[in-house]
């Protein structure tokens, strides 16, 4: 049996969402001010008109691109812009991971569309070779449940005539976007940068802008979906006024992850931060025989949802219930000392473990965690 570890991470949140708070963060630091006041007051609209502005800031967002709140997260933001916007040209979604699979079942069940489904196993990324100019393209950047990232935007044509919707939200603040093969891209507050749930943004290319001027789709969009108004796009959400009402005290906790971001140096240093939590897992990954990735080329493995399955011969000989029940003795011994919290695979994904190094956790603290997992591994197993 492993010897039980005598250091922890001092922060031991790995969540995949809603993911750790920044180094330091603090309820108190928040601005108390506008707590109770009125969503519609000219003081809260600049408020939130000004996190549009740092967001763009520190995401680097195209300068002729629109940024708009959308409620319910990241789920809120790609429903708003498949609502709003598909039905004018054929469909497409990339179908790798959990989510993927859900926008090309809504697409169905609910838009009445015919997508084509470009599928993959867990793991593994679609072949875009497929992936066709002229119609719309609905995927996820990063598979937040699989650990499968884009290898790159060179499957997008340059000179497209369908619009890129891409689910961005485990993907953005953590990886180079290239904003010029996309024209929607959706992100969560509680995702990368730790912010609270709830929130979502779309961030809009013209040409998006120019689909909602043009085009009023052919059903009802819920109001909380809406992105039109009679005349087209609905301009008012551009200057952060909301869709509905929102939550002062979640904004007020955006900035605050918005301004630490900038503060370690912008997009850059945020994804450096992401790539060395990244590479400190990985070389445990490699030393440990035990655990494998998920997504077995590392040309398209995730630096931030980092999914791992367990290859170890006494558990590849157990069933799928077998293994699920393995990881949640190993989820629950971790969680009792303290060592790690919620490190299991998504729900629906094959049972293993979900890792979390996007740039709000340290370095120091992936490092800290593996001697906990190799002992809660080998703890699980004698029991």
């Amino acid at each position: 049996m492993a010897n039980r570890p005598n250091v922890k991470p001092a922060r031991p949140w790995f969540s995949s969402g809603p993911t750790a708070k920044r180094p330091g963060w603090s309820s108190q630091a928040l601005p108390h001010d506008l707590l109770g006041r009125g969503i519609r007051a000219p003081e809260v609209v600049a408020r939130f008109s000004h996190g549009l502005e740092r967001t763009r800031a520190l995401l680097e967002v195209p300068d002729d691109w629109t940024l708009v709140y959308v409620p319910g997260s990241d789920t809120g933001a790609v429903e708003a812009a498949m609502w709003s916007m598909l039905g004018e040209r054929p469909v497409q979604v990339l179908a790798f991971e959990n989510f993927g699979k859900v926008w090309a079942a809504d697409a169905v069940e609910h838009l009445k569309l015919e997508p084509e489904v470009l599928s993959a196993p867990w793991g593994e990324w679609p072949d875009t070779s497929r992936v066709d100019p002229a119609k719309d393209l609905i995927f996820p950047w990063n598979g937040t449940t699989s650990g499968v990232r884009a290898p790159s935007g060179d499957f997008i044509a340059s000179d497209r005539e369908g619009l890129v919707i891409c689910d961005a939200t485990s993907a953005a603040f953590a990886m180079a976007l290239p904003w010029e093969k996309l024209d929607v891209v959706t992100f969560s507050f509680q995702k990368a940068l730790g912010g609270e749930a709830g929130l979502g943004i779309a961030a809009l290319s013209p040409r998006a802008i120019a689909r909602l001027d043009r085009y009023e789709p052919p059903r009802s969009v819920p109001k909380v979906l809406r992105l039109r108004d009679a005349n087209g796009f609905d301009r008012m959400l551009a200057s952060g006024s909301m869709i509905n009402t929102f939550s002062v005290w979640t904004i007020e906790d955006w900035l605050d992850a918005v301004e630490w971001g900038l503060a370690q140096g912008g997009l850059r240093g945020l994804i450096a931060r992401t790539e060395a939590n990244a590479a400190a897992l990985d070389e445990w990954v490699r030393r440990t025989a035990w655990i494998d990735y998920l997504a077995h080329d590392p040309a398209v493995r995730s630096t931030t949802s980092v999914c791992l399955k367990i290859v170890d011969p006494r558990v590849t000989a157990m069933d799928e219930t077998g293994r699920q029940a393995l990881v949640k003795q190993i989820k629950g011994l971790v969680e009792d000392e303290g060592a790690a919290f919620d490190i299991e695979s998504h729900r629906n994904a094959p049972a293993g473990l979900r890792i979390w190094c996007g740039c709000t956790v340290d370095a120091a603290d992936v490092e800290a965690l593996t001697p906990w997992l190799d002992w809660a591994f080998e703890t699980a197993l004698a029991e």
